[in-house]
């Protein structure tokens, strides 16, 4: 079947978060990956579980090192976690009714009719948007909910550590981010989602870190790995002086990760 062009995400033959590009991004960095990236709020899944009714499975989609895969485990009978990078799921987060395998978005081995809640984390930019929604009904129960999300670029109080990272961003790594990297920055703005759909919402995730923190974060960029590849070289020292320059005095900060989500149900 021809797809629409609406259906498409703009990736490379090979690329989705089933294969190839960000498979090779993610499994690069999967030590990192599992210390630095931030959890998400209770407030979140709290949010998205009151139109869930019932609570028997639950698939989450390109779960990494199953970040919320783990969480989802606490309301869940039995939890299906799926990525595409088995060097991610050799770090993911063991629990007994938490089931991990190697698997793409778009084909999975699932029977249909099978889950009630389907999420996706930080990820649905990578998909080929198209296929996985009619992955996503295939394996979704009727009016299961399907929840995706992410967190944009870290923001500080502090004005002059702000700048220092929106700066590097921007005027530094900014060629070097993939072109999918522009559905995060725009909230999910223009991604296909032809779900039933349910109210969005907007949160944020908190951290207080340290300078080495927030420089360990910043490394499991993959705009990081791509200047590395391109470059032969880190480009973090191009931070590391102005971010010391501008945290003058001792002690951690806070952050804020803006959180967005779009929400929906399965219609068959």
């Amino acid at each position: 079947m021809e797809e629409k062009e609406s259906h498409k995400n703009p990736l490379e033959p090979g690329a989705s978060a089933a294969g190839g590009k960000a498979t090779d991004l993610f499994s690069a960095g999967a030590d990192s990956y599992a210390k630095y990236r931030p959890t998400y709020p209770k407030e979140l899944y709290d949010y998205i579980l009151q139109f869930v009714g019932e609570r028997e499975a639950a698939w989450d989609c390109a779960t990494g090192n199953g970040q919320a895969a783990s969480a989802l485990a606490a309301w869940f009978h039995r939890v299906d976690a799926t990525d595409s990078s088995a060097e991610q799921l050799k770090r993911a987060i063991p629990l007994p009714n938490v089931h991990y395998q190697v698997a793409t978005a778009e084909n999975t081995p699932f029977a249909a009719d099978s889950f009630d809640l389907i999420t996706v984390a930080t990820a649905y930019h990578w998909l080929n948007w198209e296929a996985f929604h009619r992955e996503a009904t295939r394996v979704g129960k009727p009016g299961a909910v399907v929840a995706v999300w992410a967190y944009n670029i870290l923001r500080c109080d502090d004005q002059q550590i702000d700048r220092a990272i929106r700066d590097f961003y921007f005027d530094v790594m900014y060629p070097y981010w993939d072109k999918e990297r522009r559905h995060v920055e725009n909230a999910y703005a223009t991604v296909a989602f032809d779900f039933l759909p349910l109210p969005p919402k907007e949160f944020a995730i908190e951290k207080t870190w340290s300078k080495e923190d927030v420089l360990g974060y910043i490394s499991t960029w993959s705009a990081v790995q791509h200047y590395v590849e391109q470059n032969c070289a880190s480009p973090l020292p191009l931070l590391e002086k102005p971010l010391a320059e501008a945290w003058k005095t001792a002690g951690p900060r806070t952050f804020r990760f803006p959180l967005f989500l779009k929400i929906g149900r399965v219609t068959k």
